[in-house]
């Protein structure tokens, strides 16, 4: 095997390890955490589809989340599927994702709902280590009273990002 396939393994695997850790770190709530796997300049760029915003910083996204989620007893990140594309603009220290995933929540008075979503994101490796460094998020579907439904950003590509 030649050292750049087995280089693109390790960060195909360690760039999931990032996605990974950011749906632990949500649904256990840890916001401390998430400088662990976002640079400090980080950008969230939403499109809940009602309303559009921009969160910066760990800390503020942190906040952010949280204020979204308190109303939860249960919450649960889950990651759906994703797929990377690595050396995004021909730098071996960038990337790019998409990542499918899905919100399971019940409220404290035992209402059930789920949200799905895409997330495009832009990943840099710094000393060796890979990081979320701008994600942008668009709404995709809730189950809610009465049922959403939304359509694929289609504009957003990995070799864009």
């Amino acid at each position: 095997m030649d050292d750049q396939r087995l280089q693109d393994a390790v960060d195909r695997v360690e760039i999931r390890a990032v996605l990974e850790a950011y749906a632990d770190i949500v649904s256990r709530r840890a916001w401390a955490e998430l400088t662990d796997v976002m640079l400090a300049d980080v950008v969230l760029d939403l499109d809940l589809r009602e309303q559009t915003m921009v969160v910066e910083g760990p800390a503020g996204i942190g906040a952010f989340i949280a204020e979204r989620i308190e109303g939860f007893e249960f919450f649960e990140f889950v990651i759906l599927n994703t797929r990377v594309h690595l050396r995004s603009g021909g730098d071996a220290d960038r990337a790019a994702s998409r990542m499918y995933m899905s919100e399971l929540r019940q409220t404290y008075d035992g209402h059930w709902s789920q949200v799905y979503g895409v997330y495009h994101d832009r990943l840099r490796r710094v000393d060796e280590q890979w990081f979320l460094a701008h994600r942008t998020y668009h709404s995709l579907a809730r189950n809610n009273v009465p049922a959403a439904l939304y359509g694929f950003p289609h504009h957003l590509t990995l070799d864009s990002l």
